[in-house]
């Protein structure tokens, strides 16, 4: 007798809250440092953006958790574990290296002409 296997429903949950919390880091993370930066100034801030570091770890647990919604949202439907992976994690590592670089040159834009430089309201 075949039984099918379990989907990975805790899988999918521990993912998605892995995500979220990571999130919530990652946005006061982010706010600390933008009101920081408004309160120094030019003078404040290093050429070389070495401050966002600390938001590298908040973005890989968002990566991560994504990561592992993603792969099992595919076992779901694949009951593949390698294939489901195998989906999820270049893809993961692609998108969130490409957010990764827009977020650099976001933060560049800003900290040079700031708010004004990244005003969208006029390109409409």
């Amino acid at each position: 007798m075949y039984i099918l296997p379990e989907p990975p429903l805790v899988l999918l949950a521990i993912g998605f809250f892995i995500g979220i919390t990571c999130g919530l880091a990652f946005e006061s993370a982010l706010k600390i440092k933008v009101n920081y930066w408004s309160q120094q100034g030019r003078k404040g801030i290093k050429s070389d953006l070495s401050e966002i570091r600390v938001l590298k770890f908040p973005f890989l647990g968002i990566c991560f958790g994504i990561c592992v919604f993603l792969a099992a949202g595919l076992e779901i439907f694949t009951y593949n574990r390698l294939l489901s992976y195998g989906v999820s994690l270049p893809l993961t590592l692609f998108i969130g290296l490409l957010i990764w670089t827009q977020l650099r040159k976001l933060i560049v834009q800003l900290l040079q002409g700031g708010s004004q430089a990244i005003d969208l309201d006029g390109y409409f």
